[in-house]
């Protein structure tokens, strides 16, 4: 008698900590990997932080491009297509949406961790769903395109110094979830060494609310990475903490800041 007790305490403790790990995703846990955004559909081609628990045993990195699609015996569909994985751990992964899921309205998102699988979790998608890239603090992740400096006060973050406005080498802000580019590219990799590809519709940046002028918009060589060059306008106020913004087919993105100087 004592031995079947002893058995079955052990199967029911076994089956405990089989449960223990089988991942979770969090209700409305699949998010824009730039802005955080709460209640924002995100698209095909973008890059998404899913947040849960037991996602993954150990924190792991991507170093293959095209993406892996398994990282620690971890994976993630989006109705049923994998995703490409960035970066995974125990409470969050970043994964890029399959761009061939461009026309569906929602996905059902599930992860996989050493064979077992999390509840679908919804998500909606849209065409757009645009968020800009920025430091814990606000500050945007926006350079000189000629000398790589960062557009905040000098010193602030290494090299770095104000965004001149009317600069026409321009400034790059880093952002995901522009939408579909053209020539297309494969979930997981980039456009060819040395090649683009531009988003098909072209968005609008604010710059301290001031329009500026947008002369490229795309994906170079980060896999669900866009830039975006502008020239700042005149009339653009100045300080250390201008906000900027990206409207896309009329869905904004977030709005960190830069600084601006003449």
């Amino acid at each position: 008698m004592k031995s079947f007790t002893r058995v079955l305490i052990a199967a029911c403790l076994g089956t405990a900590a089989a449960l223990a790990q089988t991942p979770a995703v969090a209700s409305g846990g699949v998010l824009n990997a730039a802005s955080f955004a709460t209640g924002q559909a995100v698209p095909a081609g973008a890059l998404v932080s899913i947040f849960g628990t037991n996602l993954a045993s150990s924190t792991t990195s991507s170093t293959t491009i095209p993406l892996s699609m398994s990282l620690d015996n971890s994976t993630v569909t989006f109705n049923n297509i994998q995703a490409p994985l960035l970066f995974v751990s125990s409470g969050q992964i970043n994964a890029q949406v399959p761009w061939e899921l461009a026309n569906a309205q929602s996905a059902n998102v599930v992860v996989t961790h050493e064979g077992s699988p999390s509840a679908p979790i919804p998500v909606q998608l849209a065409p757009a769903g645009p968020g800009i890239f920025a430091t814990s603090s606000g500050q945007a992740i926006a350079y000189g395109n000629s000398d790589g400096a960062f557009a905040a006060p000098v010193g602030a973050i290494g090299n770095s110094h104000p965004a001149k406005i009317g600069d026409p080498t321009t400034m790059v802000i880093l952002a995901t979830g522009l939408g579909p580019v053209t020539p297309s590219i494969p979930t997981g990799a980039v456009p060819p060494s040395g090649s683009y590809s531009s988003t098909a519709t072209m968005p609008t940046v604010t710059v301290g609310g001031v329009p500026a002028q947008v002369v490229f918009s795309g994906i170079v060589g980060f896999v669900g990475v866009y830039q975006i060059n502008v020239v700042i306008q005149p009339g653009t106020p100045t300080g250390d903490n201008i906000p900027i913004q990206i409207v896309m087919n009329g869905v904004k993105s977030n709005t960190p800041t830069i600084s601006v100087s003449n």
